[in-house]
């Protein structure tokens, strides 16, 4: 292998997790809590996936970016970095991609004994988000099924290598946080209370008081129900919904709502509600002279509260579309709020502050140390005013249409025909994501009750989405 030349300035540098990336590093401590995984599975010639041109493909892409290629490096619940070394040859850095790598020769149904094969791309959460892993799927195939020879594949790799070890420094060597990405905070006295007037008083309105019932003591065992849905009616879907006026993820909102209103009938008094990551980097600041990686985390959360009962006159159809409706203008607000900087990133502190107080928690239980906390003053005042509950019944993973993210034109040679996505959950998690699939915990809730929403929401589609 070619040497990289001469080697100037640090190969070692760290920086420091910020709020959203803590609060998703904290959890997944124990046993990955939120690790995502795509599984793409498809076909192509033997020569494309060779395990030298696939870790050389793998190796570049590590480089490009660095979260892929860092350890964390935890000195306290506050204080927690990344640290990533750059390789100083071509071979040290094929060696370390190698690591993280790996290889199977399995038959499943004998899908291994064709042309097919399999790709499952892994990822803790706090590198990344769900564009993320797309977008780096789509330049993994992209240099896996391009038109460089194996040869002019290891030159790329050279030159890149190269000249990021001639221009390594601390500003660009790892990207940012997503907090540091925000555009710059006004610390005007006046705007700073107002601002955090706007996010408790935004806060307030997510009223959910249901949830799937719950089973403890088992081990978790996340599962994937999925179904894919033909071309054609998936045509017919997304014609539906455009005829009604919303996009196809609005109208999920209003299927699951539908489907869990004739799940469960208690607690129809309280409203229904869910949750789905909210894309901030279209409000970010971009800044050509810092790493330009796309591995970094950059998601809110936004919230969808609908009436958890059914009308008892009335088509169900009208309901229902105008419930996706309701959806779609909850969902736009939060996307064209003026404040939506300022909500994202309080909420951004309170979930790092909520994650290193039940980490240090978690901590302390394990050792044995943990002592409830005192009794505070304000426990002692009369009580006022009950707060309604703020209970989401679920998540919905909403990337939308895929072939934006997929260049199939750039590796022609290799056909996709199956996908999976998802994250680990938690111990009784669940979250709902044309693939429609529900991951869950399915030892941490009610079996039959999961089932029945569950075939709810396919009946719903096949009564609702084509008519």
């Amino acid at each position: 292998m070619a040497d990289t030349g001469s080697r100037t300035g640090p190969s070692r540098f760290e920086r420091r997790l910020g709020d959203t990336e803590l609060s998703y590093f904290l959890p997944s401590r124990e046993s990955g809590v939120n690790d995502m995984y795509l599984h793409l599975g498809c076909r192509a010639p033997a020569h494309l996936v060779q395990n030298y041109r696939v870790g050389l493909v793998w190796a570049i892409l590590r480089l490009r970016h660095p979260l892929l290629a860092s350890q964390v490096k935890m000195h306290d619940h506050a204080d927690v970095k990344f640290v990533y070394t750059l390789p100083q040859s071509v071979e040290d850095a094929l060696n370390n991609a190698g690591l993280a790598l790996e290889y199977r020769a399995q038959s499943k149904d004998g899908m291994l004994l064709s042309p097919d094969c399999d790709f499952l791309i892994c990822a803790t959460h706090f590198l990344g988000d769900g564009m993320a892993l797309h977008q780096f799927a789509n330049d993994f195939f992209g240099l896996l099924g391009g038109p460089q020879s194996n040869d002019a594949l290891l030159r790329l790799f050279e030159g890149e290598l190269q000249t990021r070890i001639s221009t390594a420094n601390e500003a660009t060597a790892l990207p940012l946080s997503l907090e540091e990405r925000f555009p710059p905070e006004d610390h005007r006295r006046f705007h700073r209370a107002a601002s955090y007037v706007d996010f408790q008083k935004s806060q307030e309105k997510f009223i959910g008081g249901h949830s799937f019932p719950r089973e403890s003591g088992h081990p978790r065992h996340t599962i994937v129900p999925t179904i894919s849905i033909d071309a054609e009616r998936t045509k017919k879907i997304l014609a539906t919904c455009k005829t009604h006026g919303v996009s196809i993820s609005s109208a999920l909102f209003s299927i699951c709502n539908v489907a869990w209103a004739k799940t469960r009938k208690e607690k129809w008094e309280l409203p229904m509600m869910m949750y789905s990551a909210l894309n901030l980097r279209p409000y970010l600041q971009s800044n050509k002279s810092l790493n330009e990686s796309y591995w970094y985390i950059a998601i809110g959360y936004f919230n969808v509260v609908l009436p958890s009962f059914l009308p008892q006159r009335g088509g169900l159809s009208s309901t229902f579309w105008h419930r996706a409706r309701v959806a779609k203008k909850q969902s736009t607000e939060v996307v064209k709020n003026p404040m939506i900087i300022p909500r994202s990133r309080y909420m951004a502190r309170e979930r790092g502050l909520r994650a290193r107080q039940w980490a240090k928690e978690d901590d302390d239980k394990a050792l044995g140390v943990w002592k409830a906390p005192e009794p505070s003053q304000e426990s002692s005042k009369p009580p006022g005013p009950q707060r309604p509950p703020s209970t989401a019944l679920l998540g919905l993973s909403l990337l939308g249409n895929l072939d934006g993210f997929y260049k199939h034109a750039t590796f022609p040679d290799i056909r996709l025909h199956t996908l999976t996505t998802g994250s680990r959950q938690r111990s009784g998690g669940c979250s709902s994501l044309l693939w429609v699939s529900l991951g869950y915990d399915e030892n941490g809730f009610e079996k039959e009750t999961v089932e029945v929403f569950w075939g709810n929401v396919l009946s719903s589609m096949d009564e609702l989405l084509t008519t």
